[in-house]
This record gives C-alpha cells, sequence and structure tokens, in this order.
C-alpha cells in the first residue's frame, strides 16, 4: 500500500547529495548498498542558515538509527562540511534495497521535520519495508488499541510486529482494500479475501496468547474503521490522522461501547471523540492523562448519555492531549485543539443545500453522518469561537452552531445557567430537609474557588450561605464561623475579580482562625475553631489530610464546582474512580456528614459513592441531574441557531437580525431549561417518596431493562435480585441516584421508541414543536418552524420528558406489559388524558398550593400520577388503535370541562381532594358512560361514586395492590383485576341508572336505591366478600378474582 507523500523523493539520483550553503534542514543519502555494509551521508545546515536545528551528537545519531532499524558501526564526520558519513547494519535479517533505502529517507526527513514519533514502530521501515506513513498508521492503529485497554504495551507491540512483517502487510492490504478511494466493488471485495487470509495465516503461527490478543485486536480495529482520512494530502505526516470507528465491532473486552467513535492521532495531538448516537453531543475537554484519556473521556461519555435524556442529542463527549516533551502551554493546548477540531471535521459529512456531502478522498462505509456538535469543557472554555471559525473556513452546515456559546452564542458563566440548575437541586434537597435556602442561613463547604463558573455562581445563589471551607488546586480556605452577608459580597467580589483565586480572599473577614493556605504547604495549623468545626482532633494536618477532612465535614450542603473524583464507595478502590490526580485526598462515602450534595461538577462522585451516601441516608441525585441545565442550554442554542441560519440563507433575516433575536432570547431560554430541570428533580423526589410502594415497579423495569436494552446492572450500580429481594422485607425502595439512572434511561428508551414511529409527524402535536422555542423565535419564524431539521427529534424528546417527569419511570413499560401495546400508542394515549383532563394545569395548581407541607403536596402529586395512569389504562383498552390525539380531544374535552367545572376546586389536603382526583380518573368513563346512557356527565360521575360508595369499591381498588410485589405475574394478575375491577364498575353504575322502572327520574340515588332493592342477593354477596376482606392484611391476586368474578356475576 503507498499514498502520496510531500516528502523528498527516493530516487536514486538523490544518493548524490549536493551539499550547499542554501540547505535548510538535515538530509540523509545512501551512497552506497552492499549485502553486509550501507553506507549514507547525513548533512547537516551550515551555521547562520535558517535552520534551527542544532547538529547532532554521535548518541543521539545512533538511537535514531536504531529506532528505524539500523546500528551505526562506523562514522566518519567533516566538521567543516558538516557532514556525516555512516557506516551501518540493518538489524532485522532483511534485503536492504533501493525501496527500503528511500523509506528510510523519507522517514528521516520525517523525523527531522518533526512529523513523528520516535519510538521503536519506526523499525517497521526497515523490518517490514514500509513508508513512513504506513508506520504511523500501524503506530496509531495499536495507540487506540492501548486506549481501548489492550493490556500488552507499545513497546512489545512494536516488536512484536517488527517481527511479523507479513501480518503487518496483510494489515495495510486489508485498510487499503476496505478504505481506499475510487476501488470498485471487485477490486475491493477481491482485496479484502486476500487480506483476510493472509492475516488468518499470520495469526495462526502467533507464538504467545499476548500476540495472538495483539493481532486480532488490530485486524478488529480495521475492520471496525469506517472511515479515514488516511488518504488525504498532507496526513499522516503534516496533519494528524482521523479514524472514525463503530466500537461494537473491536475484538476487546468493554464495559461501555460507544455508538460511534473518532481516534486521531498526530505528532502534535491525540484524542477520541465519541458519540452514544448518530444525533449528540458533548463537550471537548483538554485531559491531562495521555495514557488514559478514553478512559477519562469513556466516563464522561457515559454520565452525558444520561445527563442529555433532557436534549435533543444523545451523549458525546471528546478528549484530546496536547503532545509536548515539557507542559504544554497554552498555545499549545490552543493549536492541538485546532488539529483536534480539523480531524474530527475530516471525517464528517457536510450538507450542502439540504443535501449530504461526503468528504473528499475518504471512503464512506456507514451511510449519512452529518451531524457534529462540540462544546467547551475542561480547558475549552474559550475555544468556541476558534472551533467555530474552523467550521466557517470548511463551510460545514451547521455554522456558528457547530460549537456553542462563542461570541454569537450563549455565555453559560454570565448566565450561571449550570449553577442554577444545580441549585434548584440544592433547594430541593434542602427544601425536604427542612432548611429554606432563601431565608434560612445554612452551612457549606465546597470543590472549587470564585472565578470557576460553577463553583462561583453556585456560591452566590443564596445570601444565605455560610461558605465554612472550600478548596481548589492551589489553595485551600477556611472559614470556620462566617458571617452570612458579609462572607457573600466578598465571595461576589471575587468571582467579579478576573482570574481570582482563594489567596485574593480579605482575610479581615475571615473569622477567628481561619485562613487561606497553598496546597503547596508541607503542614497545615489547625486553630480550635477549625477542629470544632471540622471535626478533627488533630492540631496539624497535611493539605491532603486537610482537604479530607473538609470533605467529610458535618454540614448543610457539600457543592462540588471542581474537576476529579473526590468520593468513591467504601467498596471501591481508588483505581475504581478512575482519577489517579485526586487519590490522595479522595473519601469513602460512608465517612461523609453532610446533609445534601449538590454536583455541579461531573464525575465527583462514583455512581456506587452516590448510592452508599444515599443508603445511609444522604442527599444527593447524580451529576446528570444536577448540572444538565448547561448542556441543555447549549442545546436549545444549537436548535435555535439551526432555525435561524435557515431564515438567514433564505433571505429572510439578516445575520444582525438573528444575532439580536438569539440575544434577546436568553432569559426565556434559560426559564425554560431551569423548567426542565426542576420537573426531573421534582420527579425524583416523588419517586422517593413512593419508593418503597414502587420498589416491585422498579425491579420489573430493570428486568425489562436488561433484557430489552442490554443494560447491565452492575455496571449502572443498581441493585441485583438479592438486593432488591433484601430491600422489600427492610421496607426500603431505591434511594436517589438509583432512581435517577432510572429516570434518564427510561426517558432514552421513549426517546428512541417515539423517534421510530410515526408519532412525531402527528399534525396535533406539532405545537409540540412550535412550543419548543422562544416566542421572539416563533413570532419571527411562524410555520418554517415546522420544517426545522432536527423537528421530530425535538417532538421526541419533548413528549418523553413531559411523560416521565409526571409519571415517572417505569410508567411505559408496565403499561406496555399490562395491555401488549407499543410505546407510540401509549404516548398518544397519554396526549389525550393531559389534553382532556387538564393535567399540566392541575399539576401547576398543586405545586402553587401555598401553606401545605412536602407531605401533603407529594400525596397531591401522586393522586395525580394514578390518575393518569388510570385514565391512559382506560383510552388503551377502549379506544382503536392508530386513534388520532386531536379527534380524541375535541370529542371528549368539552364533557369533561363540564365535569371539572362541577367539582370543588383542589384545598391542598389529601383527604378532602381525594375524592376529586378519583372522579377525574374515571372521567374519561363517565363520557363514555354520558354517550350510552343518554344522561349528563355529572350524573354518570354521581353514580359511579354512589355505586363505590355502596358497594366499598373504592375500598376494594385501593387494596388490590399492583404494585407491592416484585414478582412480576403476581403484579400482572392483580393489575389485570383492578383493570377489570374499574370497568365492571362502570358498567354497574350505568346499570344502576338505567335498569329503572322511572327512566325519566334525574334522583339518581333514588334509581341506585332502587336497583339495589332489586338486586339485594348478589349485592350482599359482593359486600360480605369485601367486609372480609378488610380483615385480611393484604389483598392478593387470589381473593381480587374471586371478588371481582363476584361482581362480574351481579353485573351480569
Amino acid at each position: 500500500m503507498t499514498k502520496e507523500s510531500t516528502l523528498l523523493s527516493a530516487d536514486t539520483s538523490t544518493r548524490r547529495l549536493a551539499i550547499t550553503d542554501a540547505l535548510t534542514r538535515p538530509r540523509l543519502a545512501f551512497a552506497s548498498i552492499q549485502p553486509d555494509t550501507l553506507t549514507a551521508v547525513l548533512a547537516w545546515p551550515h551555521p547562520g542558515t535558517a535552520a534551527t536545528t542544532v547538529a547532532p551528537t554521535l548518541t543521539s545519531l545512533a538511537d535514531t538509527f536504531s529506532r528505524l532499524g539500523l546500528v551505526i558501526v562506523d562514522h566518519d564526520h567533516d566538521t567543516g562540511a558538516h557532514l556525516h558519513r555512516l557506516t551501518l547494519q540493518p538489524v532485522d535479517a532483511v534485503a536492504f534495497d533501493d525501496d527500503t533505502a528511500t523509506a528510510v529517507t523519507r522517514a528521516f526527513d520525517a523525523i527531522m521535520a518533526g512529523h513523528t514519533d520516535i519510538d521503536g514502530f519506526l523499525r517497521l521501515v526497515t523490518a517490514a519495508g514500509l513508508d513512513i506513513a504506513e508506520v504511523i498508521l500501524i503506530r496509531a492503529l495499536c495507540r487506540y488499541a492501548r486506549q481501548y485497554g489492550l493490556t500488552v504495551n507499545l513497546h512489545t507491540a512494536a516488536t512484536t510486529l517488527a517481527g511479523n512483517g507479513a501480518f503487518v502487510r496483510g494489515l495495510l492490504d486489508l485498510f487499503d482494500a476496505r478504505l481506499r478511494p475510487g476501488l470498485d466493488d471487485a477490486e475491493r471485495t477481491a482485496g479484502q479475501a486476500r487480506a483476510e487470509a493472509a492475516l488468518s495465516a499470520a495469526v495462526a503461527l502467533a507464538a504467545s496468547v499476548d500476540e495472538d490478543r495483539l493481532l486480532r485486536a488490530l485486524i478488529s480495529i480495521v475492520r471496525a474503521t469506517l472511515r479515514t482520512n488516511w488518504f488525504a494530502p498532507g496526513v499522516p505526516t503534516e496533519r494528524p490522522l482521523a479514524l472514525k470507528l463503530n466500537p461494537s465491532a473491536i475484538d476487546l473486552p468493554a464495559k461501555v461501547i460507544p455508538f460511534r467513535e473518532i481516534f486521531v492521532h498526530g505528532v502534535a495531538v491525540e484524542g477520541a471523540h465519541l458519540r452514544g448516537g448518530s444525533i449528540s453531543r458533548g463537550g471537548l475537554r483538554w485531559s491531562e492523562r495521555p495514557d488514559d484519556f478514553r478512559t477519562e473521556v469513556l466516563g464522561l461519555m457515559r454520565t452525558q448519555m444520561v445527563k442529555n435524556s433532557l436534549i435533543v442529542p444523545v451523549g458525546a463527549k471528546g478528549a484530546f492531549v496536547a503532545r509536548t516533551t515539557a507542559g504544554p502551554t497554552p498555545d499549545d493546548v490552543r493549536a492541538a485543539y485546532r488539529q483536534f477540531i480539523g480531524a474530527l471535521l475530516d471525517v464528517t459529512d457536510n450538507l450542502v443545500d439540504g443535501e449530504v456531502s461526503h468528504p473528499a478522498d475518504t471512503t464512506v462505509t456507514d451511510g449519512a453522518d452529518p451531524y457534529l456538535v462540540v462544546a467547551a469543557d475542561k480547558g475549552t472554555a474559550r475555544f468556541s469561537d476558534l472551533a467555530n471559525s474552523i467550521a466557517g473556513q470548511r463551510d460545514f452546515w451547521l455554522g456558528d452552531a457547530f460549537a456553542s456559546g462563542g461570541s454569537a452564542g450563549y455565555d453559560h458563566k454570565a448566565m450561571g445557567i449550570t449553577a442554577r440548575g444545580g441549585w434548584l437541586a440544592v433547594q430541593r434537597h434542602l427544601a425536604e430537609a427542612g432548611i429554606d435556602v432563601g431565608a434560612d442561613d445554612f452551612t457549606a463547604v465546597g470543590i472549587g474557588d470564585m472565578s470557576g463558573d460553577v463553583f462561583g455562581n453556585g456560591m452566590l445563589r443564596s445570601t444565605h450561605t455560610r461558605l465554612v471551607a472550600a478548596f481548589d488546586h492551589r489553595h485551600i480556605f477556611c472559614d470556620p464561623n462566617p458571617d452570612a452577608a458579609s462572607s457573600f459580597i466578598e465571595r461576589q467580589r471575587l468571582y467579579d475579580l478576573p482570574g481570582s483565586s482563594w489567596d485574593d480572599y480579605d482575610r479581615t473577614l475571615i473569622s477567628e482562625g481561619g485562613g487561606v493556605w497553598p496546597r503547596s504547604a508541607k503542614t497545615i495549623e489547625l486553630s480550635d475553631a477549625m477542629r470544632t468545626r471540622l471535626g478533627v482532633d488533630a492540631a496539624v494536618l497535611t493539605p491532603h489530610e486537610l482537604i479530607r477532612a473538609i470533605l467529610r465535614a458535618d454540614v448543610d450542603l457539600l457543592w462540588n464546582g471542581g474537576v476529579g473524583t473526590y468520593v468513591k464507595a467504601s467498596t471501591e478502590t481508588s483505581a475504581d474512580a478512575a482519577d489517579p490526580g485526586n487519590e490522595l485526598v479522595r473519601v469513602d462515602a460512608n465517612t461523609l456528614r453532610a446533609t445534601a450534595i449538590g454536583e455541579g461538577g461531573n464525575l465527583g462522585l462514583t455512581q456506587r459513592a452516590r448510592v452508599e451516601y444515599a443508603l445511609a441516608g444522604g442527599r444527593c441525585n447524580a451529576d446528570f441531574i444536577d448540572n444538565a441545565a448547561g448542556v441543555a442550554t447549549s442545546d436549545r442554542e444549537v436548535n435555535i441557531k439551526i432555525a435561524l441560519d435557515d431564515a438567514v440563507h433564505a433571505g429572510r433575516l439578516t445575520r444582525d437580525e438573528r444575532d439580536d433575536i438569539l440575544s434577546a432570547a436568553t432569559d426565556e431560554v434559560a426559564r425554560s431549561v431551569l423548567a426542565d430541570c426542576d420537573r426531573q428533580t421534582l420527579a425524583l423526589s416523588l419517586a422517593e417518596d413512593r419508593s418503597s410502594f414502587l420498589l416491585g415497579r422498579h425491579a420489573r423495569l430493570i428486568e425489562n431493562l436488561e433484557e430489552t436494552n442490554g443494560i447491565n446492572r452492575s455496571h449502572e450500580v443498581l441493585p441485583s435480585a438479592g438486593e432488591l429481594a433484601a430491600r422489600q422485607r427492610a421496607g426500603a425502595g431505591l434511594v436517589r441516584p438509583e432512581i435517577a439512572v432510572l429516570l434518564a434511561m427510561s426517558k432514552n428508551v421513549v426517546r428512541d421508541d417515539i423517534l421510530a414511529s410515526s408519532v412525531p409527524d402527528d399534525p396535533s402535536l406539532a405545537p409540540v414543536l412550535r412550543d419548543y422555542f422562544p416566542a421572539s423565535v416563533q413570532d419571527r419564524l411562524g410555520d418554517s418552524l415546522a420544517d426545522h431539521r432536527l423537528g421530530r427529534e425535538i417532538i421526541a424528546v419533548t413528549l418523553a420528558n413531559d411523560l416521565i417527569d409526571h409519571v415517572g419511570p417505569g410508567f411505559v413499560h408496565r403499561i406496555e406489559s399490562r395491555y401488549g401495546v407499543g410505546t407510540p400508542e401509549i404516548v398518544r394515549a397519554y396526549a389525550v388524558v393531559t389534553r382532556t383532563i387538564g393535567v399540566d394545569s392541575l399539576w401547576a395548581d398543586v405545586l402553587a398550593m401555598p401553606h401545605i407541607d412536602a407531605a401533603d403536596r407529594f400525596a397531591l402529586l401522586a393522586m395525580l400520577q394514578s390518575l393518569i395512569e388510570q385514565a391512559t389504562g382506560w383510552v388503551l383498552r377502549h379506544r382503536r388503535r392508530g386513534f388520532t390525539v386531536s379527534s380524541e380531544v375535541a370529542r371528549i374535552a368539552p364533557q369533561v370541562d363540564a365535569l371539572r367545572a362541577a367539582l370543588p376546586r383542589l384545598t391542598g389536603s389529601p383527604r378532602a381532594d381525594r375524592e376529586t382526583f378519583a372522579v377525574l380518573g374515571r372521567s374519561l368513563a363517565c363520557v363514555a358512560g354520558a354517550d350510552a346512557t343518554g344522561l349528563h356527565i355529572t350524573q354518570v360521575a354521581q353514580a359511579h361514586r354512589e355505586a363505590g360508595e355502596r358497594l366499598r369499591l373504592s375500598w376494594l381498588a385501593d387494596a388490590i395492590d399492583a404494585g407491592s410485589t416484585v414478582d412480576r405475574w403476581a403484579a400482572m394478575a392483580a393489575a389485570s383485576q383492578l383493570d377489570e375491577l374499574h370497568d365492571l364498575w362502570q358498567s354497574l353504575a350505568e346499570t344502576m341508572v338505567t335498569d329503572s322502572a322511572d327512566g325519566s327520574s334525574t334522583d339518581i340515588t333514588a334509581r341506585i336505591d332502587e336497583w339495589i332493592g332489586n338486586n339485594r342477593t348478589g349485592v350482599e354477596r359482593v359486600t360480605g366478600l369485601i367486609d372480609e376482606l378488610t380483615h385480611s392484611e393484604r389483598v392478593d391476586a387470589a381473593h381480587a378474582v374471586v371478588t371481582v368474578a363476584a361482581l362480574r356475576q351481579l353485573v351480569g
């Protein structure tokens, strides 16, 4: 396999180097090639030329040539002419010929130009006859395998491959046959077949398990490569190599497998961008972990996958390292980022006039894939404009929507959006613990400093925050007994001070015994006030010990606004935390004493740590819940820009008008994002409040996610079947971090199911897309929003969030199992229920009720959830599949409105409001009853209520507990009996008011009295059975079957 090179031609005539004063870089030529001896001439630039390369020492020359598989056996140096005459011998038993000499010359030129690493892979030039570009490709494949998890180190890999030239050539042939542009199908098929045969033979000769593992891994990586820029001009010597891969096809073990991945390798940059789906987004971060940046970013992508349940794209994450011999400077990082972005775009499709345009010089094996967006992250906070400028230079279709938050985007720090979203979680945690953060002083410790976006904005959310200690990578701050008001003002000053640190804190405002210390200090003396505040006995601590004490402080809040993993579970090792940089300060979750944790930063705790902390009574969600507002804001920015840019391209807006509309919508976007975040944390609180009751449902949801979605409950830190059984015996349920995982996964599953259906195309759901956008955007773009490129995705994610936030995780699976319907039918039925009964207004009414405690509010919302489930089930049982939402709403809503108007207003008392919710839950059935009987809906509702009271059917319905058991079949049986009970109850009510001697009477009570008198034997049998059941500990499926059968016989 060969490719064009910009390096020095290796024609034989170049062996006679013309040494001139104009030579600007070192040059190598072979003067003689003999069977046992090679003679080469190395010319170094004269002093005073433009060259900056320092003349080499013999030691450095020997090292360079040894990497190329050549040993210097003799050396003659002409100082005046700056010439080195070298006598060389190959290390490997190879036939060194003109082609090899040419390859060595090109490799040497690449080394001198800084276009390649100097390592053991260079030996492939002589050992396998590879060109330098091919060496770089093999090196990249091995480095990716190592990042993926291959245990064979790079030195061993290089040595192994140097001794297996046939394998290396076969691997390159396979790469060429699969990915070289311009080959026809026959050439590609035949080439792959030949390469695969050669590779199979080579693998069969592997001498060890490690060698076999290496060879198979490399073959699978080449097979998994979907696209590459390797065939483009300047790659991989002058520009980084990019490999777009399908990780699921790689023959290496992995706990988390992304949907797609782009691996980038160059001399100045290396990185990986991992995506969870075709439409995905997430930040690109500068990593300081060159050996395992993929591990770092894999955990972040996994978090992003669940965090992105609020937004259109699924999760993605990227990380890159700036490859320098010394610590990278800001300019090095910026340059590496530029190359990384360029390489990502090299293998990404574009949209030109609405049509997909594939990259030049690229074979595409994976179909259209034009959606690539990035976001700021650690070390790249100010790089959005740079990324957008690169995208602009390439006319990438997303324009400055490619990287959100640039000069024409939303400034997250100025909005404080991530911290504001996290603070909603904190506010809820502490409110449920009896602390009003807007009125009550409370204590806090934190990770970060006031110059940081998330930490700084978080510590300015309440004037009642008493920050007693904090730390970042530079300093440790301690204020044992702070004054809330004055310390808030000082934090505000530091936030406003560019580049501030804790060292800028006014020491006169720190309470007695406090201070600020550099983390480089050898030891720190603790005052009595500090020891009391932190709960330690020692008078002197090292900085690491003091940080651990801060993390374990007995405070109301631990606020994480920093970078790193600081808390692991007691059952985990430090390696499990995957953050070696913070190993010395990390603590176990069972030692935390904070009442609540707010996770503004990513991965501050491992998931097992969160669960351990929550099981001990701590209040926390997860980072993907608490800091979701930032990514949600970025996504809205991207989607708004896509809509506005279409108008710009169509000439309906100017670019300045676009920017003005975007800016004017800032506050509305923030309100929408924060409302989404607040609804999500409320959903967690509701599920947690009823967690013991919901345990069976949650257990069945976990089983279903394992069976149908392939999750691994151990990897997701969800309880095993044995743990669930133990919690059931203890009367406990899932804790918030576990529920958070189920919440996010449920949203993702529902979103995907909706996208795969025709639901987003239902005209009655068009308002969902329109209402997603700020009012100003709706006003300017009008009906054109219906043509948004991601319109279906926006509708799907909006519907999924609305549904799951209202009814909790597991609702869809439970209804699917109960009625044998799919997600699309459930979503349509839910839409009918919410629009006819007015669920949103009822929900808002309950949340707005003043002067009721959390327990009563949760009880009312739980009743509303039951109402939704009951009414949705009725629609699915009694309406044909394929019904349209609009027609059902138009038919049903007027009668339900009449019924609501006749009901008493909600009082805020669960006991008083219970019947109102019960009536609304059966309102759709009452509409059907009114249609069937000709009575007014209020009369049918009255008949239903009185029938239930007379026969104690309300008690029976409550007693048939469909969620009290972990056993799936028992739960399904109970649910089936409950459905039949409700249907029979409705039939009974209709029968009571229609089977009357005086059909014209409007006295519903009299009609019911008459019917009961005429059917006393059957009524007494039913009431007798129910009376007997009232003395049982619980009503199981057998009880329900017998009693419902008696009711069925009564109804006839």
